[in-house]
Protein backbone atom coordinates (compact mmCIF):
# COMPACT_ATOMS: atom_id res chain seq x y z
CA UNK A 1 0.00 0.00 0.00
CA UNK A 2 2.71 2.58 0.95
CA UNK A 3 4.75 1.56 -2.06
CA UNK A 4 1.48 2.39 -4.38
CA UNK A 5 0.56 5.52 -2.24
CA UNK A 6 4.03 6.76 -2.51
CA UNK A 7 3.93 7.12 -6.36
CA UNK A 8 4.65 10.34 -7.62
CA UNK A 9 5.75 11.39 -3.97
CA UNK A 10 9.09 10.53 -4.04
CA UNK A 11 8.13 6.55 -3.33
CA UNK A 12 7.75 4.49 -0.27
CA UNK A 13 10.68 5.93 1.81
CA UNK A 14 9.58 9.48 1.59
CA UNK A 15 6.56 8.97 2.28
CA UNK A 16 7.74 7.03 5.52
CA UNK A 17 9.55 9.62 6.61
CA UNK A 18 6.64 12.05 5.72
CA UNK A 19 4.35 10.20 7.95
CA UNK A 20 6.57 9.73 10.77
CA UNK A 21 7.53 13.38 11.24
CA UNK A 22 3.81 14.33 10.92
CA UNK A 23 3.01 11.91 13.75
CA UNK A 24 5.83 13.47 15.93
CA UNK A 25 4.89 16.41 15.36
CA UNK A 26 1.85 15.71 16.62
CA UNK A 27 3.12 14.08 19.84
CA UNK A 28 5.39 17.36 20.12
CA UNK A 29 2.07 19.58 20.58
CA UNK A 30 -0.15 16.87 22.48
CA UNK A 31 2.67 14.71 25.18
CA UNK A 32 4.67 17.24 26.52
CA UNK A 33 7.10 13.99 28.05
CA UNK A 34 7.38 12.75 24.34
CA UNK A 35 5.30 9.98 25.20
CA UNK A 36 5.41 7.56 22.13
CA UNK A 37 5.56 4.13 22.06
CA UNK A 38 6.75 2.49 18.89
CA UNK A 39 5.13 -0.29 19.00
CA UNK A 40 4.87 -1.64 14.90
CA UNK A 41 8.18 -0.48 13.59
CA UNK A 42 10.56 -2.83 12.92
CA UNK A 43 10.87 -2.01 9.15
CA UNK A 44 13.97 -0.12 8.53
CA UNK A 45 12.13 2.82 6.42
CA UNK A 46 10.24 3.81 9.98
CA UNK A 47 13.61 3.31 12.11
CA UNK A 48 15.16 5.36 10.33
CA UNK A 49 13.15 7.99 9.82
CA UNK A 50 11.57 8.19 13.35
CA UNK A 51 14.08 11.54 14.56
CA UNK A 52 12.36 12.21 18.07
CA UNK A 53 10.40 9.01 19.36
CA UNK A 54 12.41 7.77 22.08
CA UNK A 55 10.82 3.88 22.72
CA UNK A 56 10.45 1.18 20.33
CA UNK A 57 9.04 -2.07 20.42
CA UNK A 58 11.40 -4.84 20.66
CA UNK A 59 9.51 -7.85 20.61
CA UNK A 60 6.04 -9.25 19.29
CA UNK A 61 3.08 -8.89 21.72
CA UNK A 62 2.57 -10.40 24.79
CA UNK A 63 0.06 -13.40 24.22
CA UNK A 64 -1.61 -14.52 27.82
CA UNK A 65 -3.18 -17.81 26.11
CA UNK A 66 -0.90 -18.84 24.12
CA UNK A 67 2.01 -21.40 25.54
CA UNK A 68 4.40 -21.00 22.52
CA UNK A 69 4.71 -17.33 23.21
CA UNK A 70 6.75 -16.68 26.46
CA UNK A 71 10.29 -18.27 26.02
CA UNK A 72 10.49 -16.93 22.65
CA UNK A 73 9.41 -13.47 23.28
CA UNK A 74 12.24 -12.95 25.78
CA UNK A 75 15.04 -14.31 23.81
CA UNK A 76 13.45 -12.21 20.84
CA UNK A 77 13.91 -9.29 22.56
CA UNK A 78 16.87 -9.69 23.97
CA UNK A 79 18.67 -10.08 20.68
CA UNK A 80 16.83 -7.27 19.20
CA UNK A 81 18.04 -5.01 21.44
CA UNK A 82 21.47 -5.55 19.57
CA UNK A 83 20.27 -3.73 17.22
CA UNK A 84 17.56 -1.58 18.52
CA UNK A 85 19.46 -0.78 21.86
CA UNK A 86 22.12 1.56 19.91
CA UNK A 87 19.73 4.10 18.88
CA UNK A 88 16.12 3.52 20.95
CA UNK A 89 14.65 2.40 24.10
CA UNK A 90 13.35 -0.90 23.71
CA UNK A 91 10.43 -1.76 24.70
CA UNK A 92 9.19 -5.25 26.05
CA UNK A 93 5.70 -5.20 26.10
CA UNK A 94 3.54 -5.51 28.82
CA UNK A 95 2.35 -8.88 30.85
CA UNK A 96 0.12 -10.02 33.63
CA UNK A 97 1.17 -10.49 36.99
CA UNK A 98 -1.39 -13.03 37.83
CA UNK A 99 -0.47 -15.61 34.83
CA UNK A 100 1.80 -18.93 35.05
CA UNK A 101 4.73 -16.98 33.48
CA UNK A 102 4.23 -14.10 35.21
CA UNK A 103 7.50 -14.11 37.21
CA UNK A 104 9.83 -15.08 34.63
CA UNK A 105 8.56 -11.99 32.48
CA UNK A 106 8.85 -9.93 35.05
CA UNK A 107 12.44 -11.20 36.32
CA UNK A 108 13.68 -10.07 32.49
CA UNK A 109 11.99 -6.80 32.32
CA UNK A 110 13.58 -5.66 35.55
CA UNK A 111 16.90 -6.14 34.28
CA UNK A 112 16.03 -5.14 30.76
CA UNK A 113 16.30 -1.44 31.21
CA UNK A 114 13.03 -1.01 30.10
CA UNK A 115 9.33 0.48 31.17
CA UNK A 116 7.70 -1.51 33.25
CA UNK A 117 4.27 -1.41 32.99
CA UNK A 118 1.51 -4.33 33.35
CA UNK A 119 -2.04 -4.98 31.47
CA UNK A 120 -4.27 -6.70 34.49
CA UNK A 121 -7.72 -7.32 34.34
CA UNK A 122 -8.53 -4.72 37.16
CA UNK A 123 -8.71 -6.56 40.37
CA UNK A 124 -6.62 -9.18 39.03
CA UNK A 125 -2.94 -8.25 40.42
CA UNK A 126 -0.18 -10.21 41.92
CA UNK A 127 0.86 -8.01 44.81
CA UNK A 128 3.48 -9.76 45.80
CA UNK A 129 5.21 -10.30 42.25
CA UNK A 130 4.95 -6.15 41.16
CA UNK A 131 6.36 -5.27 44.92
CA UNK A 132 9.80 -6.98 43.47
CA UNK A 133 9.78 -4.59 40.66
CA UNK A 134 7.87 -1.27 42.12
CA UNK A 135 8.66 0.76 44.65
CA UNK A 136 6.60 2.10 47.37
CA UNK A 137 6.60 5.32 45.78
CA UNK A 138 5.80 4.07 42.44
CA UNK A 139 9.31 4.21 40.76
CA UNK A 140 10.88 1.18 39.27
CA UNK A 141 14.72 0.51 39.70
CA UNK A 142 16.02 0.40 36.02
CA UNK A 143 18.83 -0.51 34.91
CA UNK A 144 21.10 1.62 33.06
CA UNK A 145 21.09 0.11 29.63
CA UNK A 146 19.07 -1.86 27.20
CA UNK A 147 19.08 -5.89 28.54
CA UNK A 148 21.47 -7.86 25.70
CA UNK A 149 22.78 -11.43 25.34
CA UNK A 150 26.18 -11.95 26.69
CA UNK A 151 29.22 -11.92 24.23
CA UNK A 152 28.95 -15.97 24.50
CA UNK A 153 25.27 -16.01 23.58
CA UNK A 154 25.40 -14.26 20.57
CA UNK A 155 25.91 -17.38 18.13
CA UNK A 156 23.72 -19.58 19.76
CA UNK A 157 20.07 -20.62 19.63
CA UNK A 158 18.59 -20.42 23.07
CA UNK A 159 15.23 -21.42 21.87
CA UNK A 160 16.54 -24.17 19.31
CA UNK A 161 19.79 -25.63 19.74
CA UNK A 162 18.64 -27.79 22.88
CA UNK A 163 21.97 -26.73 24.74
CA UNK A 164 22.02 -23.43 25.11
CA UNK A 165 20.86 -21.03 28.03
CA UNK A 166 20.05 -17.39 27.32
CA UNK A 167 22.41 -15.19 29.75
CA UNK A 168 21.34 -11.53 29.23
CA UNK A 169 23.74 -8.60 30.96
CA UNK A 170 23.40 -5.20 32.19
CA UNK A 171 24.50 -2.21 34.65
CA UNK A 172 23.09 -0.16 37.46
CA UNK A 173 25.51 2.23 38.97
CA UNK A 174 27.45 0.40 41.02
CA UNK A 175 26.92 -2.74 40.46
CA UNK A 176 26.37 -5.55 37.31
CA UNK A 177 23.59 -8.22 37.08
CA UNK A 178 23.19 -11.19 34.46
CA UNK A 179 19.52 -13.08 33.95
CA UNK A 180 19.82 -16.45 32.86
CA UNK A 181 16.33 -18.18 31.41
CA UNK A 182 15.70 -21.54 29.82
CA UNK A 183 14.10 -19.98 26.31
CA UNK A 184 13.75 -23.57 24.96
CA UNK A 185 11.16 -25.33 23.19
CA UNK A 186 9.47 -22.83 21.03
CA UNK A 187 9.96 -20.81 18.28
CA UNK A 188 8.62 -19.10 15.10
CA UNK A 189 7.37 -21.65 12.36
CA UNK A 190 7.91 -20.28 9.04
CA UNK A 191 5.32 -22.51 7.52
CA UNK A 192 2.26 -22.22 9.77
CA UNK A 193 3.14 -18.38 9.89
CA UNK A 194 3.15 -18.63 13.95
CA UNK A 195 4.83 -19.17 17.33
CA UNK A 196 4.74 -22.96 18.06
CA UNK A 197 6.22 -25.62 20.31
CA UNK A 198 8.46 -27.58 18.65
CA UNK A 199 9.94 -29.52 21.65
CA UNK A 200 7.44 -30.41 24.05
CA UNK A 201 9.97 -31.60 27.14
CA UNK A 202 12.99 -29.26 26.42
CA UNK A 203 14.39 -30.69 29.29
CA UNK A 204 17.22 -29.00 32.10
CA UNK A 205 20.01 -27.50 31.07
CA UNK A 206 23.16 -25.96 32.44
CA UNK A 207 25.60 -23.55 31.75
CA UNK A 208 27.43 -20.90 34.44
CA UNK A 209 28.02 -17.37 34.71
CA UNK A 210 31.16 -14.62 35.87
CA UNK A 211 31.63 -11.44 36.19
CA UNK A 212 33.23 -10.86 32.51
CA UNK A 213 29.68 -11.78 31.59
CA UNK A 214 28.92 -7.92 32.30
CA UNK A 215 30.50 -6.07 29.53
CA UNK A 216 30.97 -3.07 31.32
CA UNK A 217 31.55 -3.99 35.25
CA UNK A 218 35.20 -2.06 34.58
CA UNK A 219 33.22 1.28 34.75
CA UNK A 220 31.74 1.17 37.87
CA UNK A 221 34.45 -1.22 39.79
CA UNK A 222 37.44 1.45 39.90
CA UNK A 223 40.77 1.36 38.50
CA UNK A 224 41.93 -0.56 41.78
CA UNK A 225 39.51 -3.29 41.38
CA UNK A 226 41.41 -6.33 41.49
CA UNK A 227 38.61 -8.73 39.59
CA UNK A 228 36.82 -10.50 42.89
CA UNK A 229 32.72 -10.16 43.24
CA UNK A 230 30.21 -10.89 45.63
CA UNK A 231 27.54 -12.32 43.97
CA UNK A 232 23.79 -12.74 44.90
CA UNK A 233 21.89 -15.88 43.63
CA UNK A 234 18.03 -14.00 43.86
CA UNK A 235 16.25 -17.06 43.50
CA UNK A 236 18.32 -19.15 45.89
CA UNK A 237 19.61 -16.07 48.19
CA UNK A 238 23.28 -17.65 47.91
CA UNK A 239 25.98 -14.89 49.08
CA UNK A 240 28.91 -16.01 47.27
CA UNK A 241 32.78 -14.43 47.11
CA UNK A 242 34.36 -15.11 43.53
CA UNK A 243 37.35 -14.82 42.69
CA UNK A 244 38.91 -13.16 39.30
CA UNK A 245 37.86 -15.56 36.46
CA UNK A 246 35.98 -18.08 38.18
CA UNK A 247 32.60 -19.01 37.13
CA UNK A 248 29.15 -20.09 39.46
CA UNK A 249 27.28 -23.09 37.73
CA UNK A 250 23.58 -22.75 36.83
CA UNK A 251 20.78 -25.39 35.93
CA UNK A 252 17.70 -24.34 34.97
CA UNK A 253 14.47 -26.02 33.79
CA UNK A 254 12.21 -24.66 30.65
CA UNK A 255 10.69 -21.51 31.60
CA UNK A 256 13.02 -20.97 35.02
CA UNK A 257 15.71 -18.49 35.41
CA UNK A 258 18.37 -16.79 37.33
CA UNK A 259 19.68 -13.53 38.47
CA UNK A 260 23.31 -13.06 39.67
CA UNK A 261 23.63 -9.61 40.60
CA UNK A 262 28.00 -8.93 40.99
CA UNK A 263 29.12 -6.87 43.01
CA UNK A 264 32.52 -5.32 42.78
CA UNK A 265 34.73 -6.11 46.07
CA UNK A 266 36.59 -3.19 47.72
CA UNK A 267 39.36 -3.57 49.69
CA UNK A 268 39.44 -1.41 52.29
CA UNK A 269 42.52 -2.71 54.31
CA UNK A 270 44.49 -6.04 53.79
CA UNK A 271 41.81 -7.99 55.39
CA UNK A 272 39.14 -6.11 54.95
CA UNK A 273 37.02 -5.80 52.18
CA UNK A 274 33.41 -4.17 51.45
CA UNK A 275 30.47 -4.77 48.73
CA UNK A 276 27.10 -3.11 48.47
CA UNK A 277 24.41 -5.35 47.35
CA UNK A 278 20.87 -3.64 46.98
CA UNK A 279 17.33 -4.58 48.07
CA UNK A 280 17.68 -8.26 48.61
CA UNK A 281 14.03 -8.99 48.19
CA UNK A 282 13.64 -6.95 44.37
CA UNK A 283 14.38 -8.68 41.22
CA UNK A 284 17.05 -5.80 40.10
CA UNK A 285 18.98 -5.77 44.07
CA UNK A 286 21.40 -3.59 42.46
CA UNK A 287 19.43 -1.06 41.27
CA UNK A 288 18.95 0.69 44.49
CA UNK A 289 22.64 1.52 44.78
CA UNK A 290 23.47 4.80 43.75
CA UNK A 291 26.36 5.80 45.18
CA UNK A 292 29.29 3.98 47.47
CA UNK A 293 31.91 6.36 48.95
CA UNK A 294 34.38 4.71 51.66
CA UNK A 295 36.12 7.22 54.04
CA UNK A 296 39.30 5.53 55.66
CA UNK A 297 40.13 6.08 58.85
CA UNK A 298 43.50 8.41 59.37
CA UNK A 299 44.65 5.87 62.05
CA UNK A 300 43.40 2.65 62.05
CA UNK A 301 46.10 0.58 63.80
CA UNK A 302 45.43 -0.28 67.40
CA UNK A 303 48.18 -0.48 69.59
CA UNK A 304 48.06 -2.34 72.87
CA UNK A 305 49.34 -1.17 76.51
CA UNK A 306 53.13 -2.61 75.77
CA UNK A 307 53.36 -1.07 72.14
CA UNK A 308 52.63 -3.69 69.88
CA UNK A 309 50.39 -3.27 67.31
CA UNK A 310 47.47 -6.03 67.62
CA UNK A 311 47.32 -8.56 64.68
CA UNK A 312 45.00 -7.81 62.05
CA UNK A 313 43.22 -11.18 62.90
CA UNK A 314 42.71 -10.16 66.86
CA UNK A 315 41.80 -6.46 65.95
CA UNK A 316 38.91 -7.66 63.65
CA UNK A 317 37.52 -10.05 66.49
CA UNK A 318 37.55 -8.10 69.28
CA UNK A 319 34.96 -5.85 70.02
CA UNK A 320 36.44 -2.70 71.42
CA UNK A 321 38.25 -2.15 68.08
CA UNK A 322 38.84 1.04 66.68
CA UNK A 323 36.80 1.46 63.04
CA UNK A 324 38.74 0.90 59.81
CA UNK A 325 36.15 3.25 57.39
CA UNK A 326 33.11 4.56 56.85
CA UNK A 327 31.33 3.36 54.41
CA UNK A 328 28.81 6.09 53.02
CA UNK A 329 25.69 4.87 50.18
CA UNK A 330 23.55 6.92 48.47
CA UNK A 331 20.65 4.14 48.30
CA UNK A 332 16.80 4.42 46.98
CA UNK A 333 14.02 2.06 48.02
CA UNK A 334 12.99 0.37 51.13
CA UNK A 335 12.86 -2.99 52.77
CA UNK A 336 15.52 -5.82 53.14
CA UNK A 337 18.96 -4.11 52.35
CA UNK A 338 22.49 -6.58 51.71
CA UNK A 339 26.27 -5.82 51.96
CA UNK A 340 28.98 -7.82 51.95
CA UNK A 341 31.94 -6.77 54.50
CA UNK A 342 34.96 -9.61 55.68
CA UNK A 343 34.67 -8.02 59.28
CA UNK A 344 31.99 -7.45 61.39
CA UNK A 345 30.72 -3.96 61.15
CA UNK A 346 31.04 -1.76 64.59
CA UNK A 347 27.99 0.17 63.34
CA UNK A 348 24.96 1.03 60.48
CA UNK A 349 22.79 4.16 60.36
CA UNK A 350 20.26 5.33 58.19
CA UNK A 351 19.97 8.87 57.80
CA UNK A 352 21.89 9.27 60.84
CA UNK A 353 19.80 7.36 63.12
CA UNK A 354 21.34 3.91 64.52
CA UNK A 355 19.77 0.99 63.28
CA UNK A 356 19.83 -2.74 64.08
CA UNK A 357 21.88 -5.21 61.89
CA UNK A 358 22.35 -9.08 61.33
CA UNK A 359 26.06 -10.25 60.43
CA UNK A 360 26.70 -14.00 58.55
CA UNK A 361 30.19 -14.27 59.89
CA UNK A 362 30.48 -17.58 57.35
CA UNK A 363 29.20 -15.16 54.10
CA UNK A 364 29.98 -12.34 55.14
CA UNK A 365 26.56 -10.86 54.37
CA UNK A 366 25.27 -7.92 56.62
CA UNK A 367 21.35 -7.10 56.50
CA UNK A 368 19.57 -4.35 57.89
CA UNK A 369 15.80 -2.55 57.42
CA UNK A 370 15.26 0.53 55.43
CA UNK A 371 11.89 2.04 56.25
CA UNK A 372 9.18 3.31 53.26
CA UNK A 373 10.59 6.65 52.87
CA UNK A 374 7.73 9.70 53.33
CA UNK A 375 8.80 11.69 50.11
CA UNK A 376 9.18 10.05 46.20
CA UNK A 377 12.75 9.30 44.59
CA UNK A 378 13.56 9.77 47.89
CA UNK A 379 17.93 9.19 48.60
CA UNK A 380 18.61 7.47 51.71
CA UNK A 381 22.21 8.53 53.40
CA UNK A 382 23.59 5.44 55.00
CA UNK A 383 26.92 5.02 56.89
CA UNK A 384 28.34 1.67 57.66
CA UNK A 385 31.70 1.63 60.42
CA UNK A 386 33.87 -0.96 59.73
Amino acid sequence: IIETLGAGHGGRVSLTRSYHHALEASIARNFADNGCIACMCHNTDGLYSAKQTAIVRASDDFYPHDPASHTIHISSVAYNSLFLGEFMQPDWDMFHSLHPAAEYHAAARAIGGCPIYVSDKPGNHNFDLLKKLVLADGSVLRAQLPGRPTRDCLFVDPARDRTSLLKIWNMNKCTGVVGVFNCQGAGWCKVEKKTRIHDTSPGTLTSSVSASDVDQINQVAGVEWHGETIVYAYRSGEVIRLPKGVSIPVTLKVLEFELFHFCPIQEIAPSISFAAIGLMDMFNTGGAVEEVEIHKASDNKQELFDGEVVSELTTSLSPNRTKTATVALKVRGSGKFGVYSSQHPLQCAVDGIDTDFNYDSETGLTTFSIPVPQEGMYRWSIEIQI
